[in-house]
């Protein structure tokens, strides 16, 4: 029964790890799409977000079985929801790079606004965020977790400079701005991607810690442990 319970558990992980691949394949292509300006890549991304939803309901489903079956306790337990909670971080990831192609197509009705130089680096860092995401999720490596934390500033800030620079381009000249709003757009989707790894990675603390660090608990000094507090006699 435990060596079952523990292919089981090998067989999320795999499907994590798959639907992670996925994600950030699909971020790969929506960005050389919107660089080449190719609509044919967009709409490749537009047709692979179902495989990513569909992967998302088996690593539900299998969690909910897991959950009702087994029982699991402790750090089964929290690997188990972690995971849910991953699969649904990874879909949004999916929907993201879903919105980047859908901006790409808007703007292949324009002519190029500007060469793109800060948007595809915040492509990369925001794919390697996902990919390192998961990784410390499979090694529950918390140190990498926390590090991809910390990078999310770094992605917030070119965010916040592609900004100021299209706001510009809209000051300077209001014929430039559907193309410049729909720019800023996929700014925004690459920092919320940014962020879902980040949430990732903040799962990975609670499955290694068995605390939470969302909303800057440990900051406040009032960290949430997740382990019952054992009776005093």
């Amino acid at each position: 029964m435990e060596r079952q319970f523990d292919e089981e558990l090998k067989t999320l992980k795999e499907k994590l790890l798959e639907m992670a691949g996925r994600a950030e394949e699909s971020i790969a292509i929506a960005i050389k799409g919107l660089k080449d300006r190719k609509e044919e890549l967009a709409q490749e991304v537009l047709k692979k977000e179902e495989n990513i939803n569909l992967i998302e309901i088996e690593i539900d489903e299998l969690c909910m079985r897991l959950l009702a079956l087994r029982q699991p306790m402790a750090s089964d337990l929290r690997f188990i929801t972690s995971a849910m909670k991953i699969g649904s971080e990874l879909e949004r990831i999916g929907d993201q790079a879903v919105n980047i192609a859908e901006r790409t197509l808007e703007l292949l009705k324009y002519p190029l606004l500007k060469p793109l130089i800060d948007i595809p680096r915040m492509a990369t860092l925001a794919q390697n965020m996902v990919r390192d995401s998961i990784n410390a999720f499979v090694n529950r490596d918390e140190k990498l977790a926390r590090n991809i934390c910390e990078r999310d500033d770094e992605v917030d800030n070119l965010n916040d400079q592609v900004f100021r620079e299209l706001l510009t381009y809209m000051i300077q000249d209001p014929t430039t701005v559907a193309r410049a709003v729909d720019l800023i757009l996929v700014g925004r989707h690459l920092e919320r991607i940014a962020d879902h790894a980040t949430n990732i990675s903040e799962d990975v603390i609670y499955l290694v810690k068995g605390k939470t660090i969302k909303h800057h608990i440990e900051e406040r000094g009032c960290q949430l442990e997740t382990e019952p507090p054992t009776e005093k006699s």
